[in-house]
């Protein structure tokens, strides 16, 4: 069943108090006024992407040398891979510090083992090193941005599910409270709180660590893999 951006904010109205449910009606001003804060809240979850549950598999093609490519409306990166053929290899995350102020040769052509990625303005940044030296196929697992809402006949139940519409519904009638100056009803706080922390369980981030032991018998990355394996280290 359909349900409108115009039906998510009249209800969120109704919920916020600004609107009496029953005996007052939402007016075109107040609609206009919805839809903005709506599109504010749903910018602002691109700062907190704990309340996005949804995680999208994204693909890309490595260009031989190039080392920094723009993913449009990526917010966030759980995991990045890249393929030679149909195998898979990690690739090792790294810091700001690390990555732009640690001592390394520029311009290698080799396995693309580390990254970095930064937001920026409309997306994310990802730099790669050692620069790909074929095209691989690079595979993101992330958190996009919410599309903003520009049309009230917009059918939400065709862009998320109920269960969002929800949150969004109750996150929208405390947006309004505010920039009316009233106070949000207690029990609809609670209820709003209640579905964040529902939210936070459905797709939480994987925070389990690797312990990398300096007692390995293998070594780290050396001179002689940098300049002559290039990446490439015999078994």
């Amino acid at each position: 069943m359909a349900y409108t951006a115009t039906q998510l904010i009249t209800n969120a109205y109704y919920l916020s108090g600004v609107v009496s449910r029953g005996f007052q009606t939402v007016r075109g001003d107040q609609t206009t006024d919805g839809l903005s804060l709506l599109n504010d809240l749903l910018g602002v979850q691109s700062a907190d992407t704990m309340l996005i549950p949804y995680f999208q598999e994204y693909e890309l093609d490595a260009v031989i040398g190039q080392e920094l490519y723009f993913i449009e409306n990526l917010l966030n990166i759980e995991t990045f891979t890249f393929n030679l053929g149909v195998v898979r290899y990690s690739s090792i995350e790294v810091n700001r510090k690390a990555y732009f102020g640690a001592p390394r040769v520029d311009g290698i052509q080799s396995l693309p083992f580390s990254w970095h990625a930064e937001r920026v303005l409309g997306g994310t940044n990802l730099y790669l090193y050692f620069l790909p030296q074929a095209e691989f196929v690079l595979k993101i697992w992330g958190n996009f941005a919410l599309d903003q809402i520009d049309d009230l006949q917009t059918d939400l139940s065709e862009v998320y599910e109920r269960f969002y519409i929800t949150y969004m519904m109750y996150a929208l009638a405390e947006y309004i409270c505010n920039f009316n100056q009233r106070p949000f009803p207690q029990q609809n706080l609670l209820k709003l709180r209640q579905l964040e922390t529902k939210l936070l369980n459905i797709s939480p981030p994987d925070l389990t660590g690797e312990k990398i032991s300096t007692f390995s018998k293998q070594g780290g990355m050396n001179w002689g893999d940098v300049n002559l394996g290039k990446g490439w280290r015999p078994l």
